[in-house]
Formats: structure tokens, C-alpha cells, sequence
């Protein structure tokens, strides 16, 4: 009980403290930039939760680190609450209620406070109610997912939120374990709607069964409006609360933002962290919402548990994140009673430092379109057999992506509703091995190409589904093969050659130019087969490699292969707006700051994290200098080296800025006025 009194007197302490006059208001977080993130998922064998968190520690944190907000722990996976519902399951460690704590503190900063809440996953729901559950296709109760067909939306996750909310005045949401912990649906309410709506009385259980994707694409549907229902309850019941439902509207759901959801977010891979932002910070820049990715702060590897990143580690992390524009956030954990290490905090600090010195030249910037990659939704629709959460599908995306960033060239990452509108902008679009688009968006490329736009594809499947325009013929059917793909040099002949088996379409060529060569084995002497080609379009070109570059560049990197992708973009993008003379390890964003200025993000890769092995890292060794070329039409009046103000050497003569940058550590923008 003692608990219980003590959370009434905090929260009566808080409200009196957001009543003072002057009080400094929580910036909102569509104009939010650096954030922190703590979550324990409270459980059943807590003991402690609260018992050492203190205003004096929140403070503490606060102060050095200087967030504009907080999320901290309310309910997790496991289902129980750390706060003292009335509504649900609150655990039964609860010493100390953090959140009065935190809220008591936070408001005195003027820094907003979100709670981490679980949505679709709850366990001790599904547990005390099992008619709340997902049934799998065995009609087996799930132990952890609920339904999104049945009762438990209104009779405990909306007056649950509603609940924590009012008592602790929140100024947001970040609701976790939601559109990728839905899944497909046998329960007996899912059943009964599927039949509404299609009069079918079962359902399928597998792809090679009938109305396989319509039984996918009716869960995503469903989804989404169960997420439109709760958002919108909790905006009436608190007009100005501002939520997210963590990944939903990212390549883990990239459909047309329906949901009124006020900023986007998502807590990307802690070992594969660098990949994984490069990808979904791309997409989350084209999405035209406020938004923000969650770094974990912490990493393991094999047989150890977690260890904390280093400052300079996130920092490396961050930089991905900022040079898109986007706001950036860190996921800690203090320890089960609440407390928050120094070593911890100081890191935090050192790493919003890091972020704040560039915020002015990297905060909502937006991109000057270079080379458009698809994601294509109507492939992953078909192709992932989940609701959401489409793992496995995008393993060719990212090797283009990452090709395509190590040769240098500015990229954004958009779905076919994102790009079709802006098609015109972009004077290159890749499609990675995408194997189903709608007509009209094949179209709507065929038309680009036509007025002078530059198509890449990228596979055997995106080829073939535009073979009568490749200036090919196509003999027989794709075969997996054994094949080994030649770089060449230019007038030096070939420099390099790299396995590459998989699927390849043998072509022969009719009206195409041939790019590329593969080989039986390393004797490039003999047996050749066309491996890429160009042809001209209208007023463009279409280049096509028919079989799996960007597959095979993915899963092993090989400098060769990416020299082969460089051999197919060049002829198609001859004169891309910024060129690097430097490593691999830099990738290039050119952007817009929020006034307008041109700046170029420098990103240094140099030594980035290796899962298992060599997980966290501490040093990132400088390169340079670095060569930059720049096509802008007016001579800038200066140069600006963000965060330091170092100065640059640079020369602007006839539509061309050169610039050498002496070297780069982490991250760079050179801005120009």
C-alpha cells in the first residue's frame, strides 16, 4: 500500500509544478532531435522496480545529457505494468512508482515524457484471457500475440493508455511490440470477419494454397485499422498527445501513411547497426513525416550478455541517422531498481554533444535527389509470409544500396507510392531483383525512361519483367550457375574477377550495348556470356544485369562486384552532382539545410562494428584527404566546415566546385553559403 501513497503524493507534486508560471514547455516532437530511451519490461519476478531511482539521479542525467525527451518504462512484452494500474496486471515488484519520478523531473527540465508501451505482444493479457489471443493455423491460443479482431483494444489497451496517461500528464507514446509482432490470424473473431468480407469458410494455411496473398494483404488491412482506432481514441481523449506505433509506416510496413500518427520511429538492430540505419533512415527521409530512429546503446556477443557501446561507437551510429535529417534517440537500461551507471550517463552526453554541434546543418534537411532505389511493396507484399516485418526480403535492396553508397553516390530509398510522383526528379532509379510491379507504375517508369530518365535493373526478375524494352532476347529459362564476373578497367583491360553464382538469365543482344561479362571459371580468355547491358530509350536508357549482383555484393562485399555495379551506373549517369576522390568507407548525402543551404554529409565507415566478433568498437582511424567535386551553377559565396570550422581549400569554375577536405574522423558536412 505504502507504494501506492507515494505515487499519489509525487503525481499531486507534479501537478502543482506544471502549474507554476514560467514553466519551460517540452518541444514537440516534430521539432524533436536528440531523445533517450529506457525500458525494463516489467515481469512477474521483479522484486525492485523504482528502489533506486531518485531526483537527484534524474537530474543528474538530465543536465549533462540534455534531451528534449524521455521515454521511460511502462508495460513490456511480458504484459505487466511498472506504474500501479488499476486496469491491468502491474508487477509485482513495484517499489517505487519511476514514472512520478521521472514526470516530476522531466517537467521541471521542460524535457517531454513518453512511455515504452507493448501493444500487440502481451503476454499476462493472453494469459488471464485467452479469447484475447491470435490463434496460429492449428487453432492453437498464441501465448504472447493478441488478436487485433477482438476485445482486448477496448477493454484494456485503450483504457489502460488512457489511464497512464491522465496520471502522469505524458506528453507522448512509443508503442512497441505492434505491426511487427502481428501475425496471421486463424482465432475465431479473425475467421468470422475473413468470411464477411469474402465468404470463404477457411482460410489458407501456406503460399501454395489458394488466396494466399489476399489472406496477407486482409491482416494488413485489419492492422491498420485497428492502429487507426486506438491513435485516434487517445487523440480525442488527449488532443495533443503524441504517439507513434514503433516501425509501422518504415520498410517494415511501407504503406501510405493512413494512421494519424504524429512522428515515425523504430529501434534498429544493435550488431548490425550501421546496415540497418543506412536503410531505414533512407526510407523514413521520403515518408514526408516527423521522424526519428532508436539506436541501442548496447551490444553482446557470443555466449556474453549485454555490454555498453562506447561514445564514439554511437557516434558513428548517430551520423547515419542525421545526415538523412532525421532525429536520434538512444536505448539504455538502467539497472532493474532504476539506477543509471555514470560510465552510461557520460556516454549519453558525450554522444548528444556530437549530435548538437551538427544539428543546424542536419535537422530536417532535405535531399537533393540523385539516385532513387525502389522498395518495392508489391513484391514484398508477395513475397514476405508474414503480416509485417518482411526479414529475409530485402537482402538484395541493401546490396544495391550498399554498392551504390561505396562508390560514392548520394542515395534515397523510396516504395512505388513514395517515388511515382516524383519520378522526374531523380536522373537515376534502381530496381533491385523485384520480380512483381503494378502496370502502371511499369509504366509510369517506361515513361520516365522515354522523357531522359536512366533505369537500372538490377536481376533476372526485374529484367524480365521489362524484356521487350532491353534491346535483348532472352534464351531459355533463368538457371542457378556456377559464374565468375569480370571487372575491366577501361582501356587497361580487366583488373578483377569474383565468384557470383546464382540465378543468371542467359541474353543474347540485339539492339543493347554490352556492359558486363561472366565466365565458367577465372579464364576470362574464353566462353563469355553477357552478363549486363545498355540500351538508349526514347530520351533515356535502360541498363540491366541478369543475374544477382546486388544478392551476391550483400552477402560478401567483394570490391570487385562492386566495381562491376560501377561499370553498369556509369554509362547511365555520367555526370552525377557530387564525386568523391576517396575510400570506400565514406558515404555521401547530398542535401538542403532547413534555410536552403547546399551541404554535403561525409560519413566515415572506417572500422564499423562486425556482429559476434568484433561488436563495439573505440577508435575510428581518420581518412583523407579527401577529393570533392561539386556541380552548382552559382559560385557560393563561402565554404563552412561543420562541426569545426576548419578550413577548406576549394576553387569554383565554370558550373564545378572542387574542395579538399584535409581529413575526416567520424562525420562531416561541408555547407556551402
Amino acid at each position: 500500500m505504502s507504494r501506492f501513497l507515494l505515487s499519489v503524493c509525487l503525481i499531486v507534486a507534479l501537478n502543482i509544478s506544471a502549474d507554476c508560471e514560467g514553466e519551460k514547455r517540452p518541444v514537440p516532437r516534430r521539432d524533436a532531435f536528440f531523445g533517450l530511451h529506457f525500458d525494463l519490461h516489467p515481469n512477474k519476478n521483479d522484486t525492485v522496480l523504482g528502489t533506486d531511482i531518485t531526483e537527484e539521479l534524474v537530474n543528474r542525467l538530465l543536465v549533462r545529457v540534455q534531451p528534449d525527451y524521455v521515454q521511460y518504462d511502462c508495460k513490456g512484452h511480458a504484459g505487466y505494468t511498472g506504474y500501479p494500474t488499476e486496469i491491468g496486471w502491474p508487477s509485482p515488484g513495484i517499489v517505487k512508482d519511476s514514472l512520478a519520478i521521472w514526470r516530476k523531473v522531466t517537467l521541471a527540465h521542460g524535457v517531454g515524457l513518453y512511455i515504452h508501451y507493448s501493444g500487440v505482444w502481451d503476454s499476462v493479457a493472453v494469459e488471464h484471457h485467452p479469447e484475447w489471443a491470435r490463434f496460429d493455423a492449428e487453432g492453437k491460443v498464441d501465448p504472447n500475440a493478441t488478436t487485433v479482431f477482438g476485445p482486448y483494444i477496448d477493454q484494456l489497451l485503450i483504457p489502460q493508455l488512457k489511464e497512464v496517461v491522465g496520471r502522469y500528464d505524458l506528453d507522448g507514446l512509443w508503442v512497441d511490440g505492434e505491426c511487427w509482432a502481428a501475425k496471421l490470424d486463424y482465432s475465431p473473431a479473425a475467421m468470422e470477419v475473413w468470411k464477411k468480407e469474402t465468404g470463404l469458410d477457411t482460410a489458407p494455411k501456406s503460399r501454395s494454397e489458394a488466396n494466399w496473398l489476399e489472406w496477407k494483404m486482409f491482416h494488413r488491412r485489419h492492422y491498420e485499422d485497428y492502429l487507426c482506432r486506438w491513435v485516434d481514441a487517445l487523440h480525442e481523449f488527449r488532443p495533443n498527445l503524441q504517439i507513434t506505433s514503433n516501425w509501422m509506416y518504415s520498410t517494415i510496413a511501407p504503406l501510405p501513411v493512413r494512421a494519424k500518427l504524429d512522428y515515425l520511429s523504430g529501434d534498429y538492430s544493435p550488431g548490425l547497426s550501421v546496415d540497418r540505419a543506412r536503410v531505414e533512415a533512407r526510407y523514413l527521409a521520403s515518408t514526408g513525416m516527423p521522424w526519428d530512429l532508436m539506436a541501442w546503446g548496447f551490444d553482446k556477443g557470443q555466449k556474453l550478455d549485454w555490454s555498453l557501446k562506447t561514445p564514439v561507437h554511437l557516434q558513428q551510429e548517430s551520423a547515419v541517422v542525421l545526415m538523412q535529417g532525421g532525429g536520434f534517440q538512444i536505448y539504455n537500461n538502467p539497472t532493474r531498481a532504476g539506477y543509471l551507471v555514470d560510465p552510461m550517463i557520460e556516454t549519453l552526453g558525450q554522444v548528444s554533444d556530437f549530435c548538437r554541434e551538427r544539428k543546424e546543418v542536419s535537422h530536417k534537411s532535405v535531399t537533393v535527389p540523385q539516385v532513387a532505389v525502389l522498395l518495392s511493396t508489391e513484391t514484398v507484399w508477395d513475397r514476405s509470409d508474414n503480416v509485417f516485418s518482411p526479414w529475409g526480403c530485402y537482402d538484395e535492396l541493401e546490396g544495391a544500396l550498399q554498392a551504390l553508397l561505396e562508390l560514392h553516390y548520394s542515395v534515397d530509398l523510396l516504395a512505388e507510392h513514395q517515388l511515382e510522383p516524383r519520378l522526374k526528379e531523380f536522373p537515376l532509379v534502381v530496381v533491385p531483383d523485384s520480380y512483381k510491379l503494378t502496370e502502371e507504375f511499369k509504366n509510369a517508369l517506361l515513361r520516365y525512361v522515354e522523357e531522359g530518365g536512366s533505369l537500372l535493373l538490377m536481376g533476372e526478375k526485374s529484367a524480365r519483367l521489362f524484356e521487350p524494352n532491353l534491346g535483348v532476347t532472352f534464351e531459355g529459362e533463368p538457371k542457378e550457375i556456377r559464374t565468375e564476373l569480370a571487372c575491366n578497367g577501361g582501356e587497361g583491360g580487366i583488373v578483377g574477377i569474383a565468384n557470383a553464382n546464382g540465378i543468371w538469365q542467359k541474353i543474347q543482344v540485339t539492339k543493347a550495348t554490352a556492359v558486363g561479362y561472366r565466365y565458367p571459371t577465372r579464364d576470362t580468355r574464353k566462353d563469355g556470356e553477357v552478363a549486363s547491358t545498355v540500351v538508349q530509350f526514347g530520351k533515356g536508357k535502360i541498363g540491366a544485369v541478369y543475374g544477382p549482383l546486388a544478392l551476391d555484393f550483400f552477402r560478401s562485399h567483394h570490391p570487385y562486384l562492386r566495381e562491376c555495379v560501377r561499370e553498369i551506373v556509369e554509362p547511365l549517369f555520367a555526370n552525377p552532382a557530387v564525386e568523391i576522390d576517396g575510400p570506400p568507407c565514406i558515404d555521401v548525402a547530398l542535401r538542403r539545410t532547413q534555410d536552403g543551404r547546399l551541404c554535403l554529409h561525409l560519413l566515415n565507415l572506417a572500422n564499423v562494428p562486425h556482429v559476434d566478433r568484433y561488436g563495439i568498437i573505440d577508435f575510428i582511424p581518420e581518412v583523407g584527404p579527401i577529393g570533392v567535386k561539386i556541380r552548382m551553377e552559382e559560385k557560393p559565396k563561402a565554404l563552412l566546415w561543420v562541426p569545426d570550422g576548419g578550413k577548406i581549400r576549394w576553387l569554383w569554375k565554370d558550373g564545378v566546385l572542387t574542395a579538399t577536405i584535409p581529413s575526416l574522423h567520424v562525420h562531416g558536412v561541408l555547407v556551402m553559403k
